[in-house]
């Protein structure tokens, strides 16, 4: 078990190194990098003064190199004055190296936010947490309502409740985020009056059930109709082996045959599929978050996207892909004690 979280764990930084360099190519396609000066400079300005400021600033570059420098393995070198000869700042709003020095990523340092004028940590952070404040509420509040329904689904299949929980499911999974959104807001906010239809203050004043109901039950009446389809499908493909039907002779009962020899086994594959809730939760809700101005991790992302902010948009692909990379490897480990028969070669 020892040697093999060893290798999983080495395929995981193999794999964030790979991707974070692949997040940096793409970002840092020239399209981008023009769009920055323009917007650093001046609307009007000709192509030498892009490629002026592109190249002042260190941009023009190899691509190694300046990834090695973001990256925090390579030494970052500071951007000079031509008037002076002093070093100066790329951005106004920002503080860059004076000296060269070791400053990426790894460091802490993950550069200058272009929209929003400071530092992409301390703009990032705040966000990230905003988000995992409404990743905990829906994971909590659709995970165990996804494996009743599922449960319930196929203890009993093609019975009228597992028609109706399946029903109750698919439409979930049918409907997207922007629809339920509208609907719960009109018929919660609108007609009935109970819940404030924007979570805007939710990132000041903290989550209340006013101003934080409706993006949580939004993205859980989509989210839980895919769980609970999958645990059905898993639940009535264990309820038909042959340990159950001994069991079922023997005159255990049906309670006891599901809690104590059915569940287990029937939760390695809804098991997968929570895990993979986790880096969709995280950019999944994009549009919830924009829909209720929450602005958390997609609310910032989509802010980066639509203002060519480099910097911020590579600090969320890196917190995306180690998410994505860090679930995973949690997933590997839980199989092994969710179902005994799967051993570790």
């Amino acid at each position: 078990m020892f040697r093999f979280i060893i290798r999983r764990l080495g395929v995981l930084l193999l794999s964030a190194f790979c991707l974070s360099l692949i997040i940096f190519a793409v970002t840092n396609l020239e399209p981008n990098l023009r769009n920055l000066a323009v917007t650093q400079t001046n609307m009007r300005a000709g192509d030498e003064a892009l490629d002026s400021w592109l190249e002042k600033n260190g941009y023009r570059e190899p691509m190694l190199l300046r990834y090695g420098q973001w990256l925090g393995v390579v030494q970052k070198q500071p951007v000079f004055d031509p008037a002076t000869g002093q070093p100066a700042n790329r951005f106004g709003f920002c503080t860059d190296v004076q000296e060269p020095k070791f400053s990426g990523v790894l460091q802490g340092d993950w550069g200058c936010s272009t929209r929003f004028k400071r530092d992409v940590l301390v703009r990032i952070v705040p966000a990230v947490k905003a988000t995992g404040i409404l990743m905990f509420w829906v994971m909590i509040t659709m995970v165990p309502l996804a494996l009743v329904l599922g449960v319930l689904s196929g203890m009993r299949e093609g019975s009228r409740l597992d028609r109706v929980l399946s029903f109750i499911s698919i439409a979930g999974t049918a409907t997207p985020e922007y629809v339920s959104g509208v609907v719960f807001t009109v018929i919660f906010a609108s007609w009935l009056g109970i819940l404030n239809g924007s979570a805007a203050t939710a990132t000041n004043i903290g989550p209340t059930l006013y101003n934080f109901t409706l993006p949580v039950v939004t993205v859980v009446f989509f989210g839980m109709g895919y769980i609970a389809r999958m645990t059905r499908a898993s639940m009535v493909e264990v309820m038909q082996q042959q340990y159950i039907r001994t069991a079922r002779l023997k005159g255990v009962s049906f309670p006891r045959i599901v809690l104590r020899h059915a569940l287990r086994n029937a939760l390695v594959t809804p098991f997968t599929v929570v895990m993979l809730q986790f880096p969709w939760l995280l950019n999944g809700v994009v549009i919830v978050e924009i829909m209720f101005r929450y602005q958390g991790f997609g609310y910032v992302l989509v802010e980066g996207a639509a203002n060519n902010d480099i910097e911020m948009l590579m600090a969320c692909g890196t917190i995306s892909v180690i998410l994505v990379l860090v679930t995973q490897f949690i997933s590997d480990i839980g199989y092994v004690y969710l179902n005994p028969r799967i051993r570790v070669s």
